[in-house]
């Protein structure tokens, strides 16, 4: 396909990260989606290579690279045919440990976390009566001394099954007592494995998508006050660094899906022959595959662009949310262009597209809707009244 890395970084990275998806081919992950069973092998194989610790810093055993690494890490796994759903809420829940965890958390758990002795996967959040609106959460963390019990619900938290730490937002003090409704929320580092069974419920939720998407109950669970992260109340301020890199990292994921995409409709243009010529001879084949690239690499570049400003600590959320937007649709183009141009065969399971191409309809919606990004830059870029 000629320039196939157009702006490629962290080249090394990049080529490691191939090498080990190839062990994990297409196969692998049709049979994990038949049976919605959980790719344990592939994300101890990139624990061990160290690539879910790109985040933590040296001196607690980790790569200490930003989320620009991070980002080439993503992509290229969606690129190679994998998927990084299983393991990616490791890398943008970190922030929330690394910048605002007192020292003796960060000690106690990130050597563990990036040796694969610990999974922290989960990432506790939407509500069933708070979806985006975060401020209005209503689960609950009452002070009772040595530690906080906690009651409430979540919904659509991935992973729970498979982690055995989660980043729960929760109320500590209620919202009507705040001018501020962001005001009154604290993060909690909740251990799944003492929670489960006391106090806290976890039931699957049957989805499209093998996620591992679940539903979580908390009655009375207890949870000790050396797990508040940071000053409570201040949680909201907390997620929102958070939820900026799980915006990038889901963008470049988006990203490898859409050259995973382009490079299927390349092969197989060339290689099928209708009427004694390869279909990719005509015009009407190429040029939905020439526009997805184009999109594509424009696309590619905002990631970039908000991956660079957030290692570089600056305000990324608008550049956050502008490269998921940008990039859940240049994947779903070139989704939609791959299918089109396998014709019935983009619906068999051989050819391994459909798989994709459910998996990469799922960024338009989460974790952030694109009508939701539009209203963010409508009113906080634009500065165009809000409605209500």
């Amino acid at each position: 396909m000629g320039d196939g890395h157009l702006s490629e970084t962290f080249p090394e990275i990049r080529d490691a990260v191939r090498r080990l998806c190839a062990k994990f081919p297409g196969e692998y992950w049709q049979r994990l989606d038949r049976e919605r069973a959980y790719p344990t092998e592939f994300v101890t194989a990139l624990t061990e290579a160290g690539f879910l610790s790109v985040l933590i810093p040296e001196e607690y055993d980790g790569s200490g690279l930003g989320l620009e690494a991070a980002c080439a890490v993503l992509e290229e796994i969606h690129r190679s045919g994998s998927n990084g759903g299983a393991c990616h809420a490791q890398m943008y829940t970190m922030g929330t440990l690394l910048k605002h965890g007192s020292e003796e958390q960060k000690r106690e758990y990130l050597p563990k976390i990036a040796s694969g002795e610990l999974r922290l996967q989960a990432f506790g959040v939407t509500e069933p009566g708070a979806g985006t609106d975060t401020t209005r959460i209503s689960t609950f963390a009452k002070d009772a001394g040595d530690h906080y019990v906690v009651n409430g619900q979540k919904i659509w938290i991935s992973r729970a099954e498979h982690s055995d730490l989660m980043v729960l937002l929760c109320r500590t003090t209620p919202r009507e007592e705040f001018a501020k409704p962001s005001d009154g929320m604290s993060v909690l580092l909740v251990d799944m494995r003492d929670a489960v069974g006391n106090g806290l419920t976890v039931r699957p939720v049957r989805t499209m998508l093998n996620h591992a998407t679940t539903e979580l109950f908390f009655d009375d669970l207890r949870v000790p006050k050396s797990a508040l992260i940071g000053e409570e109340g201040k949680g909201f301020r907390y997620i929102l660094s958070g939820m900026n890199a799980e915006r990038i990292l889901i963008a470049s994921e988006c990203i490898g899906d859409g050259r995973f995409f382009i490079d299927k409709a390349s092969a197989y243009a060339k290689e099928r022959n209708v009427f004694g010529r390869s279909i990719g001879e005509n015009q009407g084949v190429q040029f939905p595959i020439a526009r997805a690239y184009v999109q594509l690499s424009a696309a590619a570049e905002m990631v970039t662009k908000a991956a660079r400003m957030f290692d570089a600590g600056e305000t990324a959320g608008t550049e956050a949310n502008m490269a998921k937007m940008l990039a859940s649709e240049a994947s779903w183009f070139a989704a939609d262009m791959c299918i089109q141009t396998h014709g019935g065969f983009g619906f068999a399971e051989e050819y391994d597209v459909e798989r994709k191409f459910r998996e990469t309809r799922l960024y338009q919606v989460a974790p952030i809707s694109t009508n939701l990004i539009l209203s963010h830059v409508a009113t906080h870029v634009l500065d165009l009244p809000k409605s209500f």
